[in-house]
């Protein structure tokens, strides 16, 4: 028996960081959505009792390292399950990108093994595993549109935000994210309205989520990278409504409302960046089947 499931990539509406933590985490506050860039992650039963990933992107590792192992590894031994399973990851999400494409993985993972196994969790109870995996899984097990506070796993569902086209741009560069907070000065830096982003999705404000784009996390990723800087001027020089960097980078985005100057800007920019996507924004949660 087989069976698919969609990982999509997430970015960053708003992205603040508060404090240090004890346990050495940062506590975060950060609004995130969904797009429709997603890999596909395809579950098949496998005789013996053996976890196989499979990618043909070189990036991604096929053990322990893997997020999408980790979650069918944590799921055999809670759930006692003496079943063997292959892992096909299908990659069309940049890696190492500030998208989440590991933590979608592992997050549809969790959804698939609980729908080919029959353990009948709730993605409540999907994304408390989840929580154990990795800061990000928690929102990616739910989707849609959420505050995200703690370390990422305190989830705060919204509505979705005002439908428009997103254009994706990465660099051929990898970001460091736990070099990014080392980096971070908290004393000194202005810090994005998060609350303010959440009213503007709330009242479906397309202009006032736009004006309140905002991560913290840039003003350590932009004079380090400044790649990332030049994209960010070229998307807005191209006419996007509003550009920002995603999660520790180096993907940045672009909020465009109208076909034509979308079609524009991902042709200026496929000009000189090679990983440039339009999709639209998802924005709804997902169910259980």
């Amino acid at each position: 028996m087989k069976l698919m499931e969609k990982a999509p990539a997430k970015i960053n509406l708003a992205l603040d960081v508060l404090f240090k933590r004890p346990d050495g985490y940062h506590e975060v506050e950060m609004i995130m959505t969904t797009v429709d860039l997603a890999d596909r992650i395809e579950l098949k039963e496998i005789p013996g009792k053996s976890i196989r990933i499979l990618s043909h992107n070189r990036f991604v590792p096929d053990d322990h390292r893997n997020l999408a192992y980790q979650a069918a590894h944590i799921l055999k031994e809670r759930y006692d399950v003496n079943k063997g399973v292959s892992i096909t990851i299908e990659k069309n999400i940049p890696v190492a990108a500030g998208l989440a494409g590991g933590s979608s993985d592992a997050a549809a993972t969790l959804r698939g093994l609980n729908r080919l196994w029959r353990l009948g969790l709730s993605l409540d109870e999907l994304a408390e595993i989840g929580a154990e995996i990795g800061s990000d899984v928690s929102f990616c097990v739910y989707g849609g549109t959420a505050l995200a506070k703690g370390r990422g796993e305190k989830i705060t569902h919204l509505p979705p935000p005002p439908n428009c086209w997103v254009i994706l741009a990465k660099p051929t560069l990898g970001v460091s994210t736990a070099d990014v907070y080392k980096r971070l000065q908290l004393s000194d830096m202005e810090h994005p309205d998060v609350y303010g982003m959440i009213a503007a999705i709330e009242n479906n404000d397309y202009q006032k989520v736009c004006s309140g784009l905002g991560n913290v996390l840039e003003q350590v990723t932009l004079p380090l990278y400044p790649e990332v800087a030049n994209i960010k001027n070229q998307m807005k020089t191209f006419g996007a409504d509003a550009v920002l960097m995603s999660g520790s980078g180096p993907t940045v985005f672009g909020l465009v409302e109208h076909d034509s100057r979308m079609q524009r800007i991902y042709n200026g920019l496929r000009g000189f960046c090679d990983q440039v996507y339009a999709v639209r924004l998802l924005g709804t949660q997902n169910r259980l089947e």
